[in-house]
This record gives structure tokens, C-alpha cells and sequence, in this order.
């Protein structure tokens, strides 16, 4: 995946998308990105796979 969006604007969006997130989803500590993202899976009630296909969609906006 070409990322081109910044982590800040990624979250931008998302939160807008999902207002059931909030800034607290979205904190890790280093090497804890994996733990955040599962996280984030079950909050949206998605699947890792269909996680990354959304983060993959904010790329092309």
C-alpha cells in the first residue's frame, strides 16, 4: 500500500466516518500498533482484513 495521508489526517478521517471513535482508539506506544489496530477491529466490528481495506480507501481521497 502507497501511503500518502499522514497518521493525523487518517485518524481525521476515520473519526469523521466513525463517531464512535475517539482519541484514546487511536494511542499506542511503540510496538503496540497491532494491539491498537485489534482494538480498533473490535470497536468497528470488522475484521483485520477489512480494516486494512479502509485504511487503504483513505489513501485515495
Amino acid at each position: 500500500m502507497n501511503i500518502i495521508r499522514s497518521w493525523r489526517e487518517q485518524k481525521v478521517m476515520l473519526k469523521q466516518r466513525f463517531t464512535i471513535l475517539r482519541d484514546l482508539d487511536f494511542e499506542f506506544k511503540a510496538g503496540q500498533r497491532e494491539k491498537m489496530l485489534d482494538t480498533l477491529s473490535l470497536k468497528l466490528k470488522k475484521t483485520r482484513a477489512e480494516l486494512e481495506l479502509i485504511f487503504a480507501e483513505l489513501q485515495t481521497y
